[in-house]
């Protein structure tokens, strides 16, 4: 064998031993993870600590924002009394000036039945005095 294939073999092997190092990080990786995984679920149980202050943190979050949609819904139950008041308050109005105009209307008609009893009344004056 020619030393061509020495070098070849070495090369193969340092491939090998590369190949066996990243598959012993990837492990020791995996491993970190899953410890770190233990550690915050033994800090939620033991219920202290940074996760259990995001915890709460989140919660307060989250009451504070559902208080926010909460004022929201109640500013817009309040401006739909107010359009409701404000449509009654025109009901009204529109109501009222009916009722102006038919009074005004039987203000006319009662105007008109004195004018044609004044014109009666005139008409009989004439024919008394020239019979």
């Amino acid at each position: 064998m020619g030393l061509g294939g020495v070098n070849t073999a070495k090369r193969e092997g340092a491939v090998g031993e590369s190949e066996r190092a990243i598959k012993v990080g990837r492990r020791e990786n995996e491993r970190g993870d899953r410890v770190e995984r233990e550690r915050g679920k033994r800090a939620r149980e033991r219920g202290g600590g940074a996760s259990l202050l995001r915890e709460i943190s989140k919660s307060a979050i989250e009451r504070e924002r559902e208080r926010e949609r909460e004022r929201e819904r109640e500013g817009e139950r309040e401006r739909e009394r107010e359009r409701e008041r404000e449509r009654e308050r025109e009901r009204r109005e529109r109501e009222r000036q009916r009722e102006r105009e038919r009074e005004r209307d039987r203000d006319r008609e009662r105007q008109r039945e004195r004018e044609r009893d004044r014109q009666r009344d005139r008409e009989r004056q004439k024919e008394r005095g020239v019979s």
